[in-house]
């Protein structure tokens, strides 16, 4: 496999307490790679790094062979890299279809100057009948339910024709219906050619979905392999699972 997004050595202090350390990892091109471990491992700050929502203290990022030396998140996901939240980042006030060219228009404000081109308005509609979201095309996205704004958010990224994803917590706060239609979007994109990096807690999901697992604990990897590997590890039980 080909090594599609790459992180090597990243630190990360806040104030006197380490985030990361000496922290690196690899997401092969075609994969859906989970990311784990317990809270404040770490796992949120690799993408915050990674997308260039902070600034790394040490280490290099290389996305697609190619060095990434000032990680920026408009940039990047001009390039292919995509990310989501942990609460869902949308624009309240605006429709969905909206929502959806505000991901690829910059500067954001020349949507609401110019509205929405019929190119743009087709290629949102189309993105929004994958998740099932057309009927709500013009509605105002602060009226969604929480896990409809998951998979706004989830729709958005995708308006930028990623190579990767970072999904960050997908089905943390939604009901088990909707983590059953996370689940699907991403096996279905994934059989696209679509490359995942996935952090979440909820272990059934990792080991049904994910391979291969990189677990963090106290801001270094301490284990990566596949599913049921990781899930028997004496350190990672020790660690994230409280065995």
């Amino acid at each position: 496999m080909t090594a599609l997004l790459e992180a090597r050595s990243l630190r990360k202090r806040f104030g006197g307490i380490a985030a990361l350390e000496d922290c690196s990892l690899t997401v092969e091109e075609g994969t859906i790679t989970a990311l784990i471990g317990p809270n404040g491992s770490g796992k949120t700050t690799v993408f915050n790094l990674v997308t260039g929502y902070l600034p790394a203290d040490a280490g290099t990022i290389e996305f697609g062979g190619q060095p990434v030396r000032r990680p920026e998140p408009a940039r990047l996901y001009r390039m292919g890299l995509s990310r989501t939240f942990q609460q869902a980042r949308v624009f309240t006030e605006l429709t969905l279809v909206q929502n959806l060219v505000a991901a690829i228009q910059q500067p954001r404000r020349s949507l609401l100057r110019a509205g929405v081109g019929r190119d743009d308005r087709r290629r949102a509609l189309d993105v929004l009948g994958r998740f099932g979201l057309e009927r709500l095309a013009d509605a105002r996205a602060g009226d969604l339910s929480f896990g409809q704004r998951k998979l706004l958010e989830f729709a958005s990224v995708l308006m930028g024709r990623p190579r990767v994803v970072l999904l960050d917590e997908p089905t943390s706060g939604v009901n088990p219906v909707m983590i059953e239609v996370m689940e699907r979007h991403i096996r279905e994109l994934h059989a696209q050619g679509l490359t995942f990096l996935i952090v979440e807690h909820d272990m059934h999901v990792v080991m049904r979905l994910c391979d291969p697992v990189i677990v963090l604990d106290h801001g270094a990897k301490i284990m990566e392999g596949p599913p049921h590997v990781v899930q028997r590890d004496p350190a990672v039980l020790d660690a994230y699972l409280g065995a």
